[in-house]
């Protein structure tokens, strides 16, 4: 018999390397056809819910980096809740209308002129479940559980009928009017915006100040040699301006230049940097007055001198830029809307919908594209003499962030959701939503405060009509009867039926209005922003589907849904229930590159998921998903996926450990009651409850990468580094079933069972296939709760004396590095250490009840008085000194360490005394047989 044939050394099955690539896909396979996401909300029947609404992501393309952010994160909080007492089913979302699948079919060839609006609908509705499809595989492959066969749609006719029904809803309550207001215009998209369509980028516009003739100074000003001198940054918009804005409360000078026969009038405060900007020189103020005197003042339009321009007063006027006095168009801008109405002017908006000036502002403008006609206006500026000065200004301006072009504030008759009637409703139901980061109830709050209210019309095909007829006298009609007749109508057949039949037969049978004596009705043409297809999904989806809740426990998305869907759906719902959607909301930032940077196939920085899959598997996509912070914006390169790839290794490895070493281990049987436990294990158990209570605890509170510190220092700190090492001595030395090993099995494999739980919401695969060497009743841990956290009497005083004793064992260990860098020893198990330590020190030692020597895996150890340290010890606080020699004696080939006691026992002369008994005892054969190194 050899001698390594009398140890226990660990053995398992389970493989060091995962082959995550392959094996993901068979397991995934494996859960699929055994229901076991089924199985889980079975055995969640009647627990308290908790209700996670997914965010439809835009079913448009292969998934990107951010998608798998997004949707691993759900799964992880599902999975968790689903093992911590919870019902938590899931219903994966797609939004499916809107411009970007038109311009696809477009970019295919798909000629929209040559098909009825049915026809071309149709086809975008096929392309959209081509890409749901797509979509759903490239989930399904991140191992992320839910109803993937029972998705919610927003193409779907039952969902399109919710919608038209909460239109309807916020039409009764008087919230839903028709208005002709500046709105986001996107001539690329030929259609307005919602302010959740629209991104903002640096651009650079021509900045003019020019001179505008006073005909009526209202014997404020004299006439015809004085000039209001106005500043735009759009001159494209100087053939629609109507009047001049100034502040009533701002002092206005009226200077003469010296040279000049014109006066000129500029904001008093601005004076002195506009003089320099024009090169003028000398001048005198010839008067200074107030805003509120120049109202009503009258101005000759710079190129069309019939048109007279009136001063105005406004609120939004500064002196941070400019003249104090702003050119105003009320077509093209809000605040222009507004204090035009006010004044009574013309909302005059000569750009049509492709972005071209149209005929009504004469032949040097009409036909001319908007961005090409600043050159014009300033050109016609300069040959009159009026252009003061023209300067390039940088500045944030909205662009479409479907098509990344410029867009244009233009007046536009549009249909609106008005936020203003109930925003004190919608910021009251704010402050009832609990907000991971915290900082998200304020950006939200803000957003509603501040926002205008809501342009729902959109000038597409495809997506939801607006339910809305029209009377023989244009009126518009929409009643609670006409709405739900329509609901009901696409509910059956899809909302393609509005684009296939005419108003009458969408209208319920033998409908009458005042509006049409002649009984003849048309229709709306416009569709839904899909804003509001999604913003509607609490109606849609939570409150259709009789297992989940309204409102849910969470919505969860990216931090730009703020003005997105979490602003469209608190608006909704709170005009149909009056409360909130959610309960709570987490928001994630965006996932840039490495280097901080934005990914776009531009730059050439994109990392798709399926290649991270490929080359390592999804877990490790999960692994780094846990890693950051997601609260903020993410950085992610292939690089942190190879150091994520490490720690997966040293976790798994970990847990091989754990099984290869309670292979022989039955709980049933061989389990050792806590209280009868080795002190080194009785540590191990309390810390590893401590750890779950941690963990849990971190569940709760979506405090992902806090899980993922934990759980690298518990394995390497707590486990690799200590007790694992330790551990060797025991379950490879001591008798098989021996009480020792036992009691160290005992707590193994309650660590293994504990990890292996804790880790499914975020490894399900890797801890699938642990579990299959685990002696468990569930068939998969997916099926099982969370551990539940134990206690043990004097727990706290043991883990102090405990961590006493690591404050020792970390001080030791650098006497050993320090004989070891000497060349006395090699490895600790050479060394013969004495501790000379204080009376407290002692007495920590004696009270741990633990083979100390063991617990440093040293060969031998003496523990001595403190006084009795010699000069040259290492000396350390709080009552310690160290002394490192070479162990006396031989090296037992059994333990590994040096003994002075090999040789006693005749037997076995090359073994030490502990060996040689334990060999004796549980291998007798080796007296006849022998035994051979």
């Amino acid at each position: 018999m050899k001698v390594k044939d009398t140890l226990n050394l660990g053995k398992t099955k389970f493989p060091m390397r995962g082959n995550l690539p392959v094996r993901e896909s068979e397991r995934q396979k494996e859960w699929e056809e055994n229901k076991v996401y089924e199985r889980r909300q079975k055995l969640n029947e009647g627990k308290p819910s908790f209700i996670l609404h997914d965010g439809p992501p835009y079913a448009n393309g292969n998934i990107h980096m951010g998608h798998a952010l997004n949707k691993i994160t759900k799964d992880i909080i599902v999975r968790s809740k689903s093992m911590m007492g919870f019902r938590s089913p899931y219903v994966p979302g797609w939004d499916t209308h809107g411009l970007p699948i038109e311009q696809q079919l477009k970019k295919a060839g798909v000629d929209r002129k040559a098909l009825s609006v049915a026809d071309f609908r149709e086809k975008c509705r096929e392309y959209a479940l081509e890409q749901v499809d797509k979509q759903r595989a490239d989930f399904k492959r991140l191992g992320v559980a839910g109803e993937w066969n029972n998705p919610y749609v927003t193409l779907d006719p039952s969902f399109e009928a919710q919608e038209i029904r909460v239109f309807g809803k916020m039409a009764e309550a008087g919230l839903i009017y028709k208005g002709k207001k500046p709105v986001f215009w996107s001539w690329s998209s030929e259609s307005a915006l919602a302010e959740a369509e629209v991104e903002y980028h640096d651009v650079t516009s021509p900045s003019a100040f020019y001179g505008e003739k006073v005909v009526d100074g209202r014997g404020v000003l004299d006439e015809n040699d004085t000039y209001m001198v106005v500043w735009t940054t759009t001159p494209w918009t100087i053939p629609a301006s109507e009047g001049i804005t100034v502040d009533k409360d701002f002092d206005y000078s009226v200077v003469k230049p010296e040279g000049e026969k014109r006066k000129f009038v500029l904001a008093t405060d601005l004076v002195d940097e506009n003089v320099e900007r024009f090169g003028w020189g000398e001048y005198e103020v010839v008067k200074t007055l107030k805003g509120a005197d120049l109202e009503n003042v009258l101005t000759e339009h710079p190129f069309y001198p019939e048109r007279k321009l009136v001063t105005m007063l406004g609120d939004f006027v500064t002196l941070d830029a400019g003249t104090g006095l702003v050119h105003t168009a009320p077509g093209f801008g809000e605040d222009d809307f507004n204090v035009g109405k006010q004044y009574g002017l013309d909302i005059y908006v000569p750009v049509d919908d492709k972005g071209y000036l149209t005929e009504d502002t004469g032949k040097d403008f009409a036909g001319v594209f908007y961005e090409d006609a600043n050159q014009i206006a300033l050109d016609k500026l300069k040959a009159a003499d009026l252009l003061l000065k023209y300067v390039p200004y940088e500045h944030s301006y909205p662009f479409d962030w479907r098509t990344k072009k410029p867009i244009i504030f233009r007046a536009t008759p549009q249909w609106f959701a008005s936020v203003d009637k109930i925003r004190t409703n919608i910021l009251d139901a704010i402050d009832k939503v609990k907000f991971f980061p915290s900082w998200g109830q304020k950006r939200l709050h803000n957003m509603i405060r501040d926002r205008g209210d809501w342009v729902i019309s959109r000038q597409r095909v495809w997506g939801v009509p607006l339910p809305i007829f029209y009377g023989e006298d244009g009126e518009a009609i929409i009643t609670p009867e006409t709405v739900q007749h329509v609901a009901d109508l696409v509910e059956k057949h899809g909302s393609n039926i509005w684009f296939q039949r005419d108003a009458k037969d969408l209208l319920p049978e033998g409908f009458t209005s005042e509006h049409s004596p002649n009984g003849k009705f048309t229709k709306e043409t416009d569709i839904m922003d899909v804003w509001f297809d999604s913003g509607s999904s609490h109606q849609g989806v939570l409150a259709q589907r009789d297992y989940l809740t309204y409102p849910s426990d969470m919505y969860l998305e990216g931090s730009d849904q703020y003005r997105g869907w979490f602003n469209s759906s608190l608006i909704t719902s709170v005009a149909v229930s009056g409360e909130a959607p959610y309960r709570q909301i987490l928001s994630q930032g965006f996932t840039l590159d490495g280097q901080g940077r934005k990914m776009s196939k531009s730059l050439g920085n994109t990392i798709v998921p399926a290649k991270v899959i490929k080359q390592m598997g999804a877990e490790i996509i999960r692994l780094w998903v846990l890693s950051v912070d997601s609260s903020a914006d993410v950085r992610v390169s292939m690089d942190s996926f190879k150091q994520i790839s490490e720690a997966y290794r040293k976790v798994r490895n970990t847990v091989r450990f754990l099984l290869a070493n309670t292979t022989d281990f039955d709980p049933e049987t061989d389990a050792v009651a806590f209280d009868d436990m080795e002190a080194v294990d009785k540590y191990m158990e309390v810390l590893i409850n401590k750890f779950t209570k941690e963990i849990l605890d971190d569940y709760a509170n979506y405090d992902f990468m806090n899980i993922y510190k934990k759980l690298l220092n518990f394995v390497t700190a707590e486990l690799s580094a200590f007790y694992l090492d330790v551990a060797k001595d025991v379950v490879y030395i001591e008798k098989e079933d021996g009480h020792k090993r036992r009691s160290m099995q005992t707590a193994l494999y309650d660590v293994a069972v504990r990890l292996t739980k804790l880790l499914t919401p975020v490894l399900p695969h890797t801890t699938e296939e642990i579990w299959k060497y685990l002696k468990e009743p569930e068939d998969y841990v997916q099926l099982a709760e969370m551990p539940e956290v134990k206690h043990f009497n004097n727990e706290a005083k043991l883990l102090e004396e405990w961590d006493s004793f690591m404050k020792v064992r970390s001080d030791v260990f650098k006497s050993l590095e320090n004989a070891r860098n000497e060349k006395l020893i090699g490895k600790s198990f050479e060394a013969h250490v004495t501790l000379y330590v204080s009376e407290d020190v002692k007495q920590n030692l004696d009270a741990l009840d633990t083979d100390v020597r063991q617990a440093l895996i040293v060969s031998a150890l003496d523990i001595k008085n403190l006084t009795d340290a010699p000069q040259d010890a290492d000396k350390y606080s709080d009552g310690l000194a160290v002394t490192v020699e070479h162990a006396e004696g031989d090296v037992c080939p059994r333990c590994r360490m040096i003994k002075k006691d090999i040789g006693t026992d005749k037997d076995f002369p090359q073994l030490c005394a502990k060996c040689a008994a334990l060999v004796k005892e549980a291998y007798p054969e080796a007296l006849s047989e022998g035994l051979e190194n």
